[in-house]
């Protein structure tokens, strides 16, 4: 149905949006470490464990293969579940 349709929509609407938040923020943590931080990490804070920490790792190795960041891309990875969590509880307090 329509409804569906719109609901599928607003699911990639934000599973994007929170990527290339992600990926935006880590950029700006890279710059303020000075480099230390590696900014595909901010893409695996989305709360699609483990895929987009995986994917990530996948990334990485292809520009270095030498580059394993899966352990440090599950941080943000559970980070993101725990945040998701946390928002669906305050969203059913506030409308539920």
């Amino acid at each position: 149905t329509a409804q569906t349709l719109e609901i599928l929509g607003l699911g990639v609407v934000a599973f994007a949006s929170a990527t290339a938040g992600g990926v935006l923020f880590g950029k700006l943590m890279m710059k303020v470490s000075g480099g230390e931080i590696n900014p595909m990490i901010g893409a695996a804070g989305v709360s699609a464990v483990p895929m987009s920490a995986r994917v990530v790792q996948r990334m990485a190795s292809e520009e270095d293969p030498g580059n394993f960041i899966l352990m440090h891309a599950m941080g943000p990875n559970v980070a993101g579940v725990i945040g998701t969590a946390v928002v669906a509880g305050v969203f059913l307090a506030l409308l539920g």
